[in-house]
């Protein structure tokens, strides 16, 4: 099959999370990039697209919407891979042309940016894939079906943590882009370490488990000097259904690198997974010895398998799990150019619905915490 023609909106050459797209869209070989919008000048644009070997270039994504859907040999998706800011705008100059988007998170940075992108999406024929890329890992997949199978029971309790330690000084003071825009409201919205991984947190905790978030009690703190953004929260969790939880988000814990960790315990047992170590699945049935369950491995489900590429023993992580999601969006792409529902075409992929769950969640958090930690509604 003819492989997707991809265009992209930011990460040029030097952006770290551009290259992590770029090489997720061709672990699979599903798509061939042919077009940005790589920077903020039409200048450096052109000088990414030289440098990476991309054919067109565009000044702007408004620019490259319109004329990419006029070209016969125009890009089928775009991935959209800037600042919050500005995905809700390049999202909505694509779908409007019926060009299918792939978008990094958070959704966007304001809520009303996210309610006309909500519409947008209901409005177009397009798909909208939000790129939660730790959902394309197996044995996240495999906890997900253990826990829809009911090997857990009745899920209790749900404890999501994600400590990095990168703004334990102040980089947004030292040239450091990425810390540059990260802590400015401006470019990412309400939340700090909130947005950027405690969003993550919260999706593969409701991924995994199944449940959904109704309320929560957070309090958000910013521990660098200066810093308008929470780069620490601690908050407690009410599911639908009576589960409890805990999540914690912080960027200013030294010693964490990307300690994104969930653990999940029913009434017949608990599963806990670690992302520092991806290709292991602890399971633990009430009263039995903690089992080890591996990637691949003795006792894999079928949809863990299916999206494992490698015998067991291989590691597998962060740049696969995007390839699982880019894989998937390939699949969904084809299908709905051959005629199936969109809802059907998605499957597991994380779209506008998870968009809008993440959104709600920073907000809640905000409001939360600016109210002394009281339990706020999402």
């Amino acid at each position: 099959m003819a492989r997707i023609r991809l265009g992209m909106v930011g990460g040029g050459n030097d952006a770290f999370i551009g290259g992590v797209h770029r090489i997720a869209s061709r672990i699979d070989d599903r798509f061939e990039l042919v077009a940005g919008a790589l920077s903020s000048t039409p200048e450096k644009s052109a000088e990414s697209a030289k440098a990476l070997g991309i054919e067109r270039s565009y000044g702007d994504f408004d620019e490259m919407a319109l004329a990419e859907a006029a070209r016969e040999d125009g890009i089928e998706a775009v991935s959209i891979v800037t600042p919050n800011h500005v995905h809700a705008a390049a999202a909505k100059a694509f779908l409007a042309q019926g060009i299918h988007v792939i978008c990094d998170k958070p959704l966007t940075s304001t809520m009303q940016d996210a309610a006309d992108l909500e519409k947008a999406v209901a409005d177009s024929k397009a798909l909208f894939v939000l790129t939660h890329n730790y959902t394309g890992y197996p044995m996240i997949r495999q906890a997900r079906d253990m826990v829809a199978s009911g090997e857990l029971g009745t899920v209790r309790l749900v404890q999501a943590e994600y400590p990095q330690d990168w703004l334990t000084s102040p980089m947004e003071n030292e040239g450091v882009k990425q810390a540059e825009w990260r802590t400015d409201p401006a470019r990412s919205g309400a939340g700090g370490s909130i947005g950027d991984i405690g969003t993550h947190a919260h999706n593969l905790a409701c991924f995994m488990s199944g449940l959904r978030v109704e309320s929560l009690a957070a309090d958000l703190h910013s521990f660098g000097a200066g810093r308008t953004l929470d780069d620490n929260a601690h908050m407690m969790l009410r599911f639908a259904g009576g589960a409890r939880g805990m999540l914690w988000s912080s960027q200013v814990a030294p010693g964490n690198e990307n300690a994104l960790k969930i653990r999940i315990y029913g009434e017949k047992g608990g599963l806990e997974w670690s992302q520092e170590d991806p290709n292991y699945l602890w399971f633990t049935p009430h009263g039995a010895p903690k089992r080890l369950l591996t990637r691949n491995g003795a006792g894999a489900t079928e949809a863990s398998q299916a999206v494992s590429r490698i015998p067991g023993g291989h590691p597998e992580g962060y740049l696969e799990g995007f390839a699982t999601l880019y894989n998937e969006a390939a699949d969904a792409i084809r299908a709905v150019q051959g005629g199936a529902d969109r809802t059907t075409a998605m499957g597991v992929l994380p779209g506008i619905a998870e968009g809008m769950e993440g959104m709600r969640f920073i907000t809640a958090c905000v409001s939360s915490s600016a109210n002394d930690a009281a339990w706020t509604v999402l």
